[in-house]
């Protein structure tokens, strides 16, 4: 084909580069796009992520800081001044565990919630994880702590350090900073057998809490603050 062919052939065929052309230009700007919102969606899932860790880090660090001061008050008991002070500094301790229980609920929901509590509202249903087991178990051993009389205040206390450590554990496993900076699974995906261990440590934790107030009955919920009287 000559050069006039070749004009004329282009001429009569123009309308279809100008398509082919427009269709690969558009179909390379869709894959831009595509990797551009795909990239945007991981950075969004990152920020989130950050997001939930700031927030249960700081639930974490008032659960310690609660845990920890639990245990010092149980230690310190028989220095209260009076009966009225016990009471009531127990009682704004016991508030705290409540609260930090039902707090606890918004990163760290009920296990197998298909299967225990169907009549309950929805964040109440199955079984609490480890991780908020071991601020209820503190909670019963603080709710039957008297000013005098009773198990050792010392021993009071080591229970609530075992409690504390639990709950230590688990916020690590759920942070995991070991890998901090990658998207990882949640909490909800841990390996079966790490959660297998702390559902065990939590069931020790809570048959030798049975043993230490055998006439106290407890359930799954929330705990309500003691009255005073």
């Amino acid at each position: 084909m000559d050069v006039a062919g070749l004009l004329q052939f282009s001429q009569t065929h123009l309308e279809v580069f100008v398509g082919v052309g427009s269709a690969l230009i558009a179909m390379i700007s869709a894959l831009i796009a595509r990797g551009e919102t795909k990239r945007q969606r991981k950075l969004q899932t990152a920020n989130l992520r950050q997001t939930i860790d700031a927030a249960s880090l700081d639930w974490g660090n008032a659960a310690i800081d609660t845990m920890a001061r639990c245990a010092m008050f149980a230690r310190t008991r028989q220095m209260q001044a009076n009966e009225g002070g016990f009471l009531a500094n127990k009682a704004n301790l016991l508030v705290a565990l409540s609260t930090l229980v039902d707090r606890g609920r918004l990163f760290f929901p009920n296990l197998n919630p298909d299967k225990k509590g169907a009549e309950k509202e929805g964040a109440y249903r199955g079984h609490r994880p480890p991780i908020l087991d071991a601020l209820m178990w503190t909670y019963h051993e603080l709710e039957a702590l008297t000013r005098e009389g009773g198990p050792s205040s010392d021993d009071s206390a080591a229970f609530i350090d075992e409690c504390r450590r639990l709950l230590v554990s688990e916020l690590q496993a759920y942070l995991d900073p070991r890998r901090k900076d990658e998207i990882v699974e949640r909490y909800d995906d841990q390996d079966d057998d790490d959660r297998g261990d702390a559902i065990a440590k939590s069931k020790a934790l809570r048959t030798k809490l049975q043993t230490r107030r055998p006439d106290f009955k407890f359930g799954d919920d929330a705990a309500q603050p003691m009255r005073l009287q």
